[in-house]
């Protein structure tokens, strides 16, 4: 089992004699450079049954991560206070509710974008897509850390504040059960049973199998996750149902440093 259940300017040197001053440009020209004020856009109410997400599934509606291969650190996420609502746009229409944990564990959801009194974050429990807040109603938490996933070389690697600290072979996922591409996040740890996992926790992330119905049964409400394995021939090779499996060791050094709402980007 390895899907987881939780300007240019230039000076010519020219004749005093000859040369003309320069000719002013009309005042009304001057006014229309940069006097454009930002708008900040209002939040309409949002309904009272809106659905709210849950860590089986997300509403339709959220536009795609426009920015699913970038692998620039993302320094700051969001923690809920309460249930907020999620809209498709600054100002757009309201879409779910993002509850402030998922069975138990606190949500923290990574900040990808940023418009005068909005934020856009990664979605849990879906892959690939953003959601809006308004600027208030959350907690900031800083973000240090970064996990990338480099599906060809079999890759998982650890950067702090941006710096490549370690990075160690997995497995990865097979043809039929690939690991989703793009960014994503840990939404959380989880404890895990058997041996095949070295007695250590899991990583659970917010991304979903891209295809449900190419999983077992019983894991079709699963997500995706990072997790040790027991058997180093599985490592260096595409074979998991979705999740990454790290070595021992490894599993250990990300579990010591690695928390809630860190981002994860997969890449081909």
């Amino acid at each position: 089992m390895c899907v987881l259940v939780l300007s240019f300017f230039v000076i010519a040197g020219l004749d005093r004699v000859t040369a003309a001053p320069p000719a002013k440009p009309p005042p009304a020209a001057v006014a229309r450079i940069g006097t454009k004020p930002a708008v900040k856009l209002v939040a309409k109410p949002a309904p009272k049954d809106l659905p709210v997400i849950t860590y089986e599934r997300v509403p339709s509606g959220f536009p795609a991560d426009p920015e699913q291969t970038d692998v620039a650190p993302i320094t700051e996420g969001v923690h809920p206070t309460r249930r907020l609502p999620l809209y498709d746009a600054p100002g757009g229409t309201p879409r779910a509710f993002l509850p402030p944990d998922i069975r138990g564990v606190r949500v923290t959801v990574p900040i990808v974008e940023r418009e005068p009194g909005w934020v856009a974050v990664l979605l849990p429990s879906v892959n690939r897509r953003i959601g809006w807040l308004p600027a208030t109603g959350w907690r900031s938490r800083s973000l240090r850390d970064q996990l990338v996933v480099r599906l060809q070389r079999h890759e998982l690697a650890w950067l702090h504040d941006g710096v490549r600290r370690e990075s160690w072979t997995v497995a990865t996922g097979s043809d039929r059960t690939p690991t989703p591409l793009g960014r994503t996040f840990v939404l959380g740890r989880t404890g895990t049973e058997g041996s095949a996992y070295g007695g250590l926790d899991a990583l659970v992330l917010g991304a979903v199998p891209d295809d449900r119905d190419a999983v077992a049964p019983g894991l079709r409400g699963a997500h995706t996750g990072i997790h040790s394995w027991h058997s180093p021939s599985a490592f260096g090779r595409s074979v998991s149902n979705g999740c990454v499996r790290v070595p021992r060791d490894g599993q250990r050094t990300l579990l010591d440093h690695v928390g809630p709402g860190t981002p994860v980007v997969v890449l081909d």
